[in-house]
């Protein structure tokens, strides 16, 4: 799943200086970094610091103002990358009217994907006890999780999934996880959005946005020990702190 292929070891999201306007106001001020190939990054930061916005532009679905967004060697939004990405947004993308595997079916067949695709990411999404239930009778982690496994079929190189472990217990959060682990030691590469920084010690790498800025780009273990403290979230106020203008 998701092997490099003719890519060579290029990143599988490349973006320098995405500058996005809404309105008259800026919310992403000329943002650069790279993610690599078959890694789980955690793009994290409070609510209303442009995650969300970041993720549309990865996926080709936000208009930018100004730099530049390339996806697995293509400009984002790019017509090849159909299959080549999936997209988990915040409130589920599957039609309530339809049953689990009603859904499934029928997005399988827009990507084209294997018909043994259907069976495949019900299991991994652990949804064989509601895949004939109607996805509006669901509970919202369930929704969440038809969701994710509409994204996972014809297994895309990129996942972007916005705040998938919202409203989740703690099981719930962890099985998840663990799935996302194993997507990427796969070779699928993942971006996950979170603003519950107990969730960044399971990423490899962490992306740090506050207000539109990028405010740190480094690993779980980086983080700690730049800023000498022992939990993400006391690391985050730290770096908040430290920025230019704000007092010690």
């Amino acid at each position: 799943m998701g092997s490099v292929g003719h890519y060579g070891h290029s990143p599988a999201v490349a973006i320098a200086e995405l500058r996005v306007r809404r309105g008259r106001a800026e919310v992403l001020h000329g943002l650069t970094f790279d993610v690599p190939r078959a890694s789980l990054v955690g793009l994290l930061g409070p609510s209303g610091s442009g995650k969300t916005t970041l993720m549309r532009a990865i996926v080709g679905v936000q208009r930018v103002d100004g730099g530049s967004v390339t996806v697995l060697g293509e400009p984002a939004g790019s017509a090849i990358l159909r299959d080549r990405v999936g997209y988990v947004t915040q409130s589920a993308s599957v039609y309530d009217d339809l049953t689990v595997r009603q859904n499934l079916r029928y997005f399988r067949a827009i990507l084209g994907a294997a018909a043994s695709d259907v069976d495949r990411v019900i299991e991994q999404t652990g949804l064989g006890g509601e895949a004939g239930r109607l996805v509006g009778s669901l509970s919202g982690g369930q929704r969440g999780r038809a969701s994710l496994a509409a994204a996972l079929l014809g297994s895309p190189q990129l996942l972007v999934l916005d705040e998938p472990t919202v409203g989740l217990d703690p099981v719930l959060r962890a099985d998840l996880w663990g799935l996302f682990r194993a997507l990427a030691e796969d070779g699928t590469t993942l971006i996950v959005s979170s603003h519950v920084m107990d969730e960044a010690n399971r990423c490899d790498r962490l992306l740090l946005l506050r207000e539109g800025s990028l405010l740190a780009d480094l690993t779980p273990q980086a983080l700690l020990t730049e800023t000498g403290e022992s939990d993400a979230d006391a690391a985050f106020l730290t770096l908040i702190r430290r920025e230019p203008g704000r007092a010690s």
